[in-house]
């Protein structure tokens, strides 16, 4: 699996970061976690096959995690790129996915559903084992962050695994849920005294690495307190693993 993270920031503007999206290409195919209203333009930047891109997930309903998906079909319904496509796009995401894309769908006639292939849009519940792709399969986790936001495990070939949290509060059980992933994209919201219980702060997603022993945590979601700040040495006093600062464009090999 090769993970190119897209954006490493939140909702708030930023020179440097944009908000949540991360691609990963497999042997199989491309997937994108999360897609936010950057992505479209983002992936089109890093140079990355958007026309042909397999499969989008979707943690949650906040809209530094969704708000372009209906851009993204605006985009490829007139777009020359995908005028030839045949393959079907697969959506995967909480209950309530489909609706939330019929209500922007519905708002101004935008006909998102009509182009030239299929859009399947799959709703999952938390514990639901899936195949996104051939021979990457999915299992979902409930994260303590909004009512519909999940966690989701990505295994390749019943050997490499990725864990992404989105945005989450702190839960012993999720780090049992990323326990011996080769790949832990967690989200590191704040720095400390974090001023909501339902994102991260340092010490929690160290926590987190803790229990869940990863060969490598990849920290995200950074608000802009983080700028100018050494997270890698400052997650090193809490946790001796290797930690690595996401940052936009940052390419890895999972």
């Amino acid at each position: 699996m090769k993970l190119v993270v897209l954006g490493s920031g939140t909702s708030v503007p930023h020179a440097d970061r944009s908000s949540s999206a991360y691609w990963l290409g497999t042997a199989a195919g491309s997937l994108l976690l999360d897609i936010s209203p950057d992505a479209a333009h983002r992936m089109a930047e890093e140079g990355l096959a958007w026309p042909a891109l397999d499969a989008i997930w979707v943690s949650h309903f906040h809209l530094d995690h969704i708000g372009g998906l209906a851009p993204f079909l605006f985009g490829t319904k007139w777009a020359p790129q995908t005028a030839v496509r045949s393959k079907p796009l697969q959506i995967y995401g909480p209950a309530g996915t489909r609706a939330w894309l019929a209500a922007i769908d519905n708002a101004n006639h935008y006909r998102l559903f009509q182009q030239p292939f299929a859009i399947n849009v799959v709703e999952v519940s938390s514990g639901a084992e899936f195949t996104v792709l051939p021979d990457l399969r999915a299992r979902t986790f409930s994260t303590p962050h909004t009512q519909e936001s999940l966690a989701i495990r990505l295994t390749e070939n019943e050997k490499t695994s990725l864990v992404y949290t989105s945005d989450t509060g702190y839960a012993d059980d999720l780090g049992d849920f990323a326990s011996g992933a080769d790949l832990l994209l967690l989200e590191c919201s704040f720095r400390r005294n974090k001023p909501m219980q339902t994102h991260l702060e340092l010490a929690d997603a160290m926590r987190l690495a803790t229990i869940a022993n990863p060969r490598r945590v990849l920290l995200t979601h950074l608000y802009p307190e983080w700028d100018g700040r050494d997270l890698v040495s400052e997650a090193q006093t809490l946790w001796p693993g290797e930690t690595i600062a996401a940052a936009d464009g940052l390419r890895l090999e999972v």
